[in-house]
């Protein structure tokens, strides 16, 4: 249970009442700063900020001023500060709990007291962000140490980052060390096993004890509700991060997802980003943290970045609380657009409006603004197109509509993203525009949504896969429904193609437990074989199979990709393993029952004893998940816990 907290208030019990904290941080993060003291002081724009004459003393010169990307008010004159709920109470005369009711009615958020002896029960999860919020703390001091932070610093400050840009996101420097946050928190009292849940430290088979996750890296904190529940870790170089792999860093290195943190439910820099998206009206989607970053210093405040490659419902959920209109500004390549248009799916079922953004090739929005600066991004900016009509414009380029199965195979790719709108005055558009351009009559487009609206099972649930195929149990599991088993090595192959950022330390995490020799549907093993061969694999190679290729191409062009990957990637190893183990156990048995040998017997005894018991420390955890995925109500009340903390 979350604790509470708040100034009394009144109760029929004569205890006083008080709000929760999860429900203080919903309205501490939903509020906007500006609008909220704008409503009681006349504020004028100054730069980045909002200046006033102090409401708290006389004065004729403004001195009061509201810092929208830092959350607080500041009084240079009277040395008033604080933050939303410190002003309201001031300026209002309220206590904590009505500043609270105050802030959350103009926020859309609904609170309720509750008595303090009922919800003062300690947060479940405080230790997991306390120890993030060390780690933090920890990475700055490093980055700002003068010799241990120097590359780092030099790195930021090449990539356009100033030192403000860089406390405002907390950036920090993780050392070229193996143990040197694990020897900081442990003399902090944080215990290895605390710090190895929250993703800061790692394990090997080659190790004796835990060593530090990462190293020689920029360090990117992720914050939920203001709170930071993981990390994202750049590379700076080679240093002690390949020491003895005999293979080359990953790039990006992020923390896998833990009791307070699923990537697919967290934005990076909306905490920064919300109060200005509200007062733009509209959100810039980038691809990663350093986008954010350099973007934010460019003086672009309304970007933020999925954790992942395209965005996912939950992440969409949260951009729809500040606005309708949304900018994708991915990568001009081909991952990049594939990326792009399945986001813009996911938006245009929610009711949002995507565009995209196009730029140079070989450029990405952190190499331009360096390059042409603040005006040079807005350019482009301004001559974004709808998501549609960008689809339409690269069909155009590669002739798609020059001929029959052109048109027919330009129209499979545009269907999805008509069939995706919510907004019914936007897809009516949408077909309007399609029928124009491929010349097929609009009536016969709107009876193949109808056809297509129909072929897809469990249709009355929410809305419909947008990826223009038959929904298979893999996806199903991501989204809540039955956990895989036959779609368990679709679904393997699937995160393999997608997630490229952690591909080689999937594919390693694989083979500690299975091979090719474990896939029993012939295709989804030769593409497994094929990840195995070239780990950067992006086509489909020559010689490989129809079949095997026809999937590998669906895979990589995929539209909509796994809601919750982590999971659906460990519940489908969890699924294959038990498989691979009910196969072996057919086999012992088949052993002992040929075998005369009593020795020989009694050895494969206890090969079938440690078979069965390794299958049911697997299914053990195996089916908790898979219930958990299976019930809506027990995921929807730990993701809520997991939310609130």
């Amino acid at each position: 249970m979350p604790r509470a907290r708040g100034l009394p208030s009144s109760s029929s019990e004569g205890r006083p009442d008080v709000i929760p904290d999860a429900q203080v941080e919903e309205v501490r993060a939903r509020a906007d700063l500006v609008e909220v003291i704008g409503e009681l002081v006349p504020l004028k724009q100054s730069g980045k900020d909002l200046k006033a004459n102090c409401p708290f003393h006389d004065e004729r010169t403004p001195s009061f001023y509201v810092v929208p990307a830092k959350g607080f008010f500041k009084c240079f004159g009277c040395g008033e500060s604080g933050d939303v709920f410190s002003f309201v109470m001031k300026r209002l005369g309220l206590d904590f709990v009505e500043a609270v009711k105050y802030v959350a009615v103009r926020s859309g958020v609904e609170v309720h007291e509750v008595s303090r002896g009922s919800e003062a029960e300690e947060d479940p999860f405080r230790a997991h962000y306390e120890a993030n919020a060390f780690a933090k703390d920890f990475y700055r001091r490093m980055l700002l140490e003068p010799e241990v932070g120097r590359d780092a610093r030099d790195y930021l400050s090449h990539r356009g980052i100033d030192d403000d840009t860089a406390e405002r996101f907390g950036l920090g420097y993780a050392p070229d060390d193996w143990r040197l946050l694990r020897d900081a928190a442990a003399a902090h009292g944080i215990s290895d096993a605390l710090m190895l849940e929250v993703g800061l430290l790692t394990t090997s088979e080659r190790a004796p004890e835990p060593y530090d996750r990462f190293r020689h890296r920029i360090m990117f904190p992720i914050e939920d509700r203001e709170r930071v529940a993981a990390f994202g870790g750049r590379v700076l170089g080679t240093g002690g991060v390949g020491r003895g792999s005999g293979r080359e860093p990953a790039k990006y290195v992020n923390t896998s997802e833990t009791p307070i943190y699923q990537k697919g439910e967290v934005l990076y820099g909306l905490g920064r980003a919300k109060h200005a998206i509200r007062r733009a009206k509209l959100a810039i989607v980038v691809e990663g943290y350093m986008d954010v970053v350099s973007l934010a210093a460019a003086g672009f405040e309304n970007v933020v970045a999925p954790l992942g490659t395209s965005l996912t419902s939950a992440q969409v959920e949260l951009l729809a609380r500040y606005t309708k209109r949304v900018l994708l500004l991915f990568d001009s390549d081909d991952s990049g657009f594939r990326a792009t248009f399945r986001s813009g799916d996911v938006l245009l079922a929610h009711g949002l409006h995507p565009a995209v953004v196009t730029l140079p090739a070989g450029e990405d929005p952190d190499t331009l603004v360096r390059k042409q600066g603040a005006g040079g991004l807005s350019h482009y900016l301004d001559q974004a197109v709808d998501v549609l009509d960008c689809k339409l414009q690269m069909l155009q380029q590669h002739n798609y509509f020059s001929s029959i199965d052109g048109t027919q195979r330009a129209l499979d790719k545009l269907l999805p993203t008509v069939r995706a709108a919510a907004d019914p005055t936007l897809r009516d558009l949408y077909v309007s525009r399609v029928a124009e351009r491929t010349g097929i009559r609009r009536e016969t487009l709107e009876a193949e949504l109808d056809r297509a609206a129909l072929r897809r099972p469990h249709a009355s649930r929410g809305p419909a896969p947008r990826g223009g195929a038959e929904r298979d149990p893999a996806r199903d599991a991501s989204i809540g429904g039955a956990p895989p088993v036959l779609g368990a090595e679709r679904a393997l192959v699937q995160i393999i193609a997608c997630d490229r950022e952690r591909r080689q330390e999937r594919l390693e995490a694989l083979l500690r437990h299975i091979g090719p020799e474990d896939f029993t549907d012939p295709a989804w093993r030769r593409i497994f074989q094929a990840f195995l061969d070239d780990p950067e694999l992006a086509r489909t190679p020559p010689d490989m199979d129809h079949e095997a290729a026809r999937r590998l191409e669906a895979l990589l062009d995929d539209r909509e990709g796994l809601l919750h990957p982590e999971r659906v990637f460990n519940d489908a190893l969890a699924q294959l393993r038990l498989t691979g183990l009910e196969r072996r156990r057919h086999e012992l048995d088949a052993l002992m029952s040929a075998s005369t040998d009593e020795a020989e017997k009694q050895a494969l005894a206890v090969e079938k004893a440690r078979v069965a018991r390794e299958a049911r420390e697997i299914g053990l955890g195996w089916s908790h998940a898979a219930r958990r995925l299976a019930d809506p109500q027990k995921r929807e009340s730990r993701n809520s816990t997991e939310r609130t903390g």
